[in-house]
């Protein structure tokens, strides 16, 4: 059943904006902090659209910065993609893209998908959003990301060379992100392994540390998911929390249950 019946597009675009504006405006600072570090890097302001409309996956384009710059190889940086934009796979497989009606549009719909994006639309029960309003909810993600990142860029080449400290907005990105995901699944053993695996890689392969530890990290995710009893050895948390799974799933345990009537 289509979403919204009776509702005009002028009205489904107004719903977009009301929807998503609030998450949008947090894209902002970070497009202006990307295109002031895009300038610093050496490039020039107008590369930062580029990257913003070829790239468009928010952090990988602060990652993009640092391996371009570095000469890394076209191997290694699509492993390093893959693995960072490693969870769009599975949002693809929820995201509402067969709503929209035109091809052209669910093309651009694969390509707009971003954390942002399908955050706002997944808190909506599942066949209740239009394809005009999910394209706004997308388009308007990227508009706060592209447009903020230009202006970034504007004046980081004419007002701002010698503004120090904009390098460090990806390590500052990446910190939040790391803190929100610890808060919702607080098991110690994820950072603490993060950090083992990378100073690992730092020693073995010090030029490919990145590609390296991010691989690793992976592969020990992968072996708790489909190993539970290795899971649960490495399971380290507070005892005010309740179990859950190194990729975040549940895990209730009845007192007096056997193993297997566990959920």
């Amino acid at each position: 059943m289509t979403a919204e019946v009776g509702a005009t597009r002028a009205e489904e675009i107004r719903a977009g904006i009301r929807e998503s504006w609030a998450v949008g405006l947090g894209l902002i600072p970070l497009g202006l902090a990307f295109g002031v570090l895009m300038t610093q890097s050496g490039f020039a302001w107008w590369w930062t659209p580029i990257f913003s409309l070829m790239i468009f996956a928010g952090s990988m384009e602060f990652l993009a910065i640092g391996l371009v710059t570095a000469g890394v190889g076209p191997l290694s940086a699509a492993l390093t993609t893959f693995l960072v934009n490693f969870r769009h796979v599975f949002y693809g497989l929820t995201f509402p893209r067969s709503q929209i009606k035109s091809k052209l549009g669910r093309v651009y719909s694969t390509y707009g998908l971003i954390d942002e994006a399908y955050a706002i639309v997944s808190a909506r029960p599942p066949g209740k959003i239009s394809g005009t309003r999910l394209l706004t909810i997308q388009i308007l993600c990227q508009s706060l990301w592209v447009i903020p990142g230009i202006v970034g860029a504007l004046l980081g080449e004419n007002f701002l060379q010698g503004l120090r400290g904009a390098e460090f907005a990806l390590t500052a990105l990446f910190i939040v992100l790391a803190w929100e995901s610890f808060r919702t699944n607080p098991d110690w053993s994820l950072p603490l392994m993060a950090i083992a695996l990378s100073v690992l890689s730092a020693w073995v392969l010090p030029k490919q540390m990145m590609v390296a530890g991010l691989t690793l990290y992976v592969g020990f995710l992968l072996l708790r998911y489909w190993m539970p009893r290795v899971d649960r050895a490495f399971e380290w948390r507070g005892k005010k929390h309740g179990a859950r799974g190194a990729l975040g799933e549940t895990v209730v345990e009845y007192p007096n249950a056997d193993e297997g009537e566990r959920k």
